[in-house]
């Protein structure tokens, strides 16, 4: 190892008590005293997640002897000084039970985990070229574990990982220790390329996937984007790490691979016919993911830049990141060939109920979303449907009405392909981060056109964009109805078993008029009971404009509320192609 080198090492140390044991050792450690760091949050992730919290035990020693640590806030520990000619190292035990795809679990099953989560940062020599050592857990129940990872073996070095096994792995610095996901087990692992390049797909839990299938639709959906942003591909390997689980849905982008987290029936099966709704929702969260190769990983804000990976990173510009990637992420689905217009149409009317049916995109704009991502967005309760619009899913309506904008302007000449692949050009190839105003200005460069106004209104601004006279020059009809003919509460219920309670109460609903509050058991309507099953029957009895009388507990308290039931809300969209009308500017756009 070189005196430049940060060695490090992770062994599943305790799988039945989910315990890693993971060790720093430094050759150069400050004289003064060597600072440790736990990352409070991983990128990709906004919330503050003090992964600190699950160290159990750490201490430190030198030539065999111990060295006092001490700990100087919640994640960041102080080595006493030792000889500089001397080795530091920091042993922790690291406790792994999230089953996600942002921390660490561990168990006889397998192992998984985020560098963020369990390596711990020397504070100032982030830059320095690391070393980690992964290795099998004691055990002949462990002797058929193999490693999935991105990260490059230490080639050269003794003990050097081979591919998909054991030993050391090579990080050019921190950053990038922590940028690569790692599956330990016995994964079922498929491979193959896309423009050359290889990807593997890691497949950990009971699954009956047909192998044959995913890894075909994948090459589609991996070279249309390679090709989208133009060859050579970013990446000379890529891994999908892929947890399968009863019900659960996830994903987290990394520089070079993605950890996902999938329901088992999500993934294809042999004889399965068409593209069913489960894998048309896994095949968007790759793609979806994917994209982030290129927009977040490489094309980043100014603010991640540098990340301070012990505090919030601000930024309003994720309705970009996010958005503009969830809007990428089901047209590449439609461009590749793997979903029919028809589908996608339905998926893009989906996005719009999604943001129609919450008030709080009458209060917040995508800009102040993505600055408050961190402790409103990750953080929601029962007013988070009045207070906070998504800068996924409004965000991508952003990048659907910019991408029409662009191209009614300019007659198809330019679109937000165009804005895309220039972003990748001028700032992801050269590492050059994006500011607030630069996708403005690029897409002005470009087209020619005035944007202000658009970007004032759909950025910063609350009020719905206008898509329906931006998709009529493309042959697409959108309307807006009820989704039934139900006069409405205002209300949104979750259901207990045969209890009825409110989850939500929508801002200047007839539920909230009448003083009904998020977390009121219903009991009756018109003295009659209600369940989750009778609920719309009794309300469907009734006229918008109608007084009901509801019996509630709050809490242990019993409460009459008189409340004028309000007309259907029309929160329901549906997109429809006008078959002949503009159907050559529509190809140009849809690719089909």
């Amino acid at each position: 190892m070189k005196s430049a080198d940060i060695r490090y090492s992770i062994r599943p140390c305790n799988p039945d008590a989910h315990l890693f044991e993971v060790r720093c050792t430094l050759l150069e450690s400050d004289p003064d005293g060597q600072r440790f760091a736990l990352p409070a949050w991983i990128p990709g992730s906004y919330l503050i997640r003090d992964f600190a919290r699950h160290v159990v035990a750490i201490r430190a020693e030198s030539n065999g002897k111990a060295v006092r640590l001490d700990k100087i806030d919640k994640h960041t520990w102080q080595a006493a000084p030792v000889d500089t000619e001397a080795a530091l190292t920091v042993i922790c035990e690291v406790y792994a039970w999230d089953l996600s795809v942002r921390g660490a679990h561990l168990d006889r099953t397998h192992a998984f985990f985020n560098g963020s989560s369990v390596f711990l940062r020397p504070v100032g020599h982030e830059r320095r070229p690391c070393l980690l050592d992964v290795q099998r857990p004691s055990g002949i129940a462990f002797e058929d574990w193999r490693v999935a990872t991105a990260m490059t073996p230490a080639s050269g070095e003794k003990g050097a990982a081979r591919r998909h096994g054991f030993g050391l792995y090579r990080a050019a610095d921190y950053n990038e220790l922590i940028d690569h996901p790692f599956e330990i087990g016995t994964f079922t692992l498929a491979t193959f390329k896309a423009c050359g390049v290889p990807h593997d797909v890691a497949i950990s839990g009971r699954h009956d996937c047909d192998l044959a299938r995913l890894t075909d639709d994948l090459t589609r959906l991996c070279e249309w984007q390679i090709g989208f942003f133009g060859e050579p591909a970013p990446t000379t390997r890529y891994v999908f790490l892929v947890t399968v689980v009863g019900e659960g849905y996830g994903g987290l982008e990394h520089r070079n691979s993605t950890a996902l987290l999938c329901a088992r029936n999500d993934l294809p099966y042999a004889g399965m016919r068409g593209t069913p709704d489960a894998y048309r929702t896994f095949l968007g969260l790759c793609s979806h993911e994917y994209f982030h190769t290129w927009n977040v990983k490489r094309i980043k804000p100014a603010a991640f830049a540098t990340y301070n990976l012990g505090a919030e990173n601000h930024t309003t510009l994720l309705w970009a990141f996010e958005g503009f990637t969830s809007y990428y992420d089901d047209l590449a689905l439609l461009r590749s060939g793997l979903i029919r217009t028809k589908d996608w149409l339905a998926l893009l009317a989906k996005t719009m109920d999604d943001v129609w049916r919450n008030p709080g995109r009458q209060r917040q704009s995508v800009a102040e979303s993505s600055f408050d991502a961190w402790t409103k967005y990750y953080r929601p309760d029962e007013n988070t449907p009045n207070a906070v619009v998504s800068y996924y899913a409004k965000g991508a309506l952003v990048a659907l009405a910019l991408d029409l904008t662009l191209r009614a302007g300019t007659q198809n000449r330019i679109a937000l392909d165009h804005v895309m692949r220039a972003l990748w050009q001028r700032h992801g190839r050269c590492d050059k981060p994006v500011g607030d105003d630069d996708i403005r200005l690029l897409a002005e460069e470009l087209s020619g056109l005035d944007l202000r106004a658009f970007f004032t209104e759909a950025i910063n601004g609350t009020a719905d964009l206008p898509l329906r006279r931006l998709l009529k020059p493309f042959g697409i009809r959108l309307k807006r109805a009820a989704q039934n003919a139900t006069p409405s509460l205002g209300v949104k219920i979750a259901c207990d078993g045969k209890d009825v309670k409110l989850a939500t109460v929508y801002s200047c609903s007839p539920a909230q008029e009448a003083g009904l509050a998020a977390g009121d058991l219903l009991l009756a309507i018109d003295g009659l009971r209600v369940t989750p099953s009778s609920l719309e029957a009794r309300l469907s009895r009734r006229k918008a404009g109608a007084s009901v009388e509801i019996h509630a507990f709050r809490r242990d308290e019993l409460m009459t509320f008189s409340v004028r039931l309000a007309p259907p809300v029309k929160e329901k969209h549906t997109l429809t192609l006008e078959r002949q009308k503009h159907a050559g500017l529509r190809r140009d756009w849809l690719g089909r």
